[in-house]
């Protein structure tokens, strides 16, 4: 491992208990983002794809924007400035809330704490470090948290 290429992300010996990073990236989610998951991964779902149904059949009157979309951009988001070209592999997760929805044009914007880092007890160039990710909408509101593991490179020597 060597440190001669581009990178955003932080080495393991970086990234230490309570560490905050609001990341600059945000993202509006579109209809097309939604429409597109939810339909990629085979979800039938109407409370996603049917505009009609969640009108009339569901307390948000509108299609909800599919969990795992918003989960997977969360993560996204915060990878250039956390684990690109830092991390050795996500080892996964330990739990997901979504306190709020996510619908079509909300804008979120994503912040990253590290919870824990512990070096790797067979892997002696490496760690594994817990995130919190946690991502608000336009108007503040807690859309999403989660923990997630993911085994880092340290600094290389």
């Amino acid at each position: 491992m060597n440190d001669e290429r581009p990178h955003g992300g932080l080495w393991f010996e970086e990234l230490t208990p309570g560490l905050v990073i609001r990341h600059r990236l945000r993202r509006t989610v579109t209809e097309t983002d939604n429409i597109m998951f939810t339909t990629m991964t085979m979800n039938p779902a109407a409370l996603h794809l049917d505009f009609d149904y969640a009108e009339k059949e569901t307390q948000f009157g509108r299609p909800l924007v599919n969990s795992m979309f918003t989960a997977a951009l969360i993560v996204g988001i915060s990878v250039h400035e956390t684990t690109h070209g830092t991390t050795v592999a996500n080892l996964g997760f330990e739990e997901m809330n979504f306190p709020a929805p996510v619908f079509h044009g909300d804008t979120l914007r994503v912040e990253s704490e590290v919870i824990s880092a512990r070096e790797s007890s067979s892997k002696p160039d490496q760690g594994i470090v817990l995130f919190e990710h946690r991502s608000h909408n336009q108007n503040d509101v807690l859309v999403a948290t989660m923990r997630r593991n993911a085994l880092m490179w340290k600094r290389p020597t």
